[in-house]
């Protein structure tokens, strides 16, 4: 039985300023992912805060949606089975110090708040995620 799953990818401003999408694309298509949608977007503080309202009692929240909302953006949705277990094995550790080889944050990240990529952390907020950006 295939356990086919959908999750959200963002590539953050740090890895679009350096100009990695498509190496960070190229990455997930490797491992299997299909991007079904994606878009490069700049968001306003007000969005990144909805999107990140989970961190809102967080101290670094006020700087997460600062830093999301600073420059453009590329917004995926990707599938393949377990998705979302799969892709945040693939980005790695969120301090990039931390991750292993061979994952996105690894190989791009700059530090704990310039990690290039998120990714959903779980199948709800994947759901949650994906309509956010992708609402049609």
């Amino acid at each position: 039985m295939s356990n086919m799953e959908q999750t959200l990818s963002i590539i953050k401003p740090d890895a679009v300023e350096r100009n990695l999408e498509n190496e960070i694309k190229e990455m997930f298509k490797i491992n299997g992912f299909t991007i079904l949608k994606e878009k490069k977007i700049q968001i306003e503080k007000s969005e990144a805060e909805k999107f990140y309202k989970v961190h809102e009692t967080k101290p670094f929240y006020n700087d997460l949606c600062d830093y999301l909302s600073s420059g453009p953006i590329v917004v995926m949705v990707l599938e393949k089975e377990n998705a979302v277990f799969g892709n945040r094995e693939l980005m790695g550790a969120t301090n990039p110090k931390d991750a292993d080889d061979g994952t996105i944050r690894k190989k791009y990240g700059i530090s704990i708040d310039k990690n290039s990529v998120h990714g959903s952390d779980s199948f709800e907020n994947a759901k949650i995620e994906i309509d956010f950006f992708f609402k049609d």
